[in-house]
């Protein structure tokens, strides 16, 4: 009982620390569960989404990060933009 109490703490702090750097929390949740120290270690030193740049979609104006090559949205293939827009966290004046 006191290993699912650690694992579920561990799991829950990997989660919100992968939802803070922009990541999906369930992805974190179950990586931090599985390996209570590791994952949460992993979650901590992965990059932050927020700092990547992005571009807009030329056929339905949804903005996406550079490196997407393909509109999820209307599923447009992408060529490399000539100006990419700020990072989220340059957005909100983080």
């Amino acid at each position: 009982m006191p290993y699912l109490v650690l694992a579920f703490s561990f799991a829950l702090a990997g989660g919100l620390v992968g939802k803070i750097k922009g990541s999906s929390f369930m992805l974190w949740f179950a990586i931090s569960g599985l390996l209570p120290g590791v994952g949460l270690i992993a979650a901590l030193l992965y990059r932050s989404e927020r700092e990547e740049l992005r571009r807009q979609c030329e056929t339905c104006g949804k903005v996406l990060k550079l490196h997407d090559q393909v509109c999820n949205r209307c599923g447009t293939d992408l060529d490399f933009p000539d100006v990419a827009i700020e990072p989220e966290s340059a957005a909100h004046g983080r």
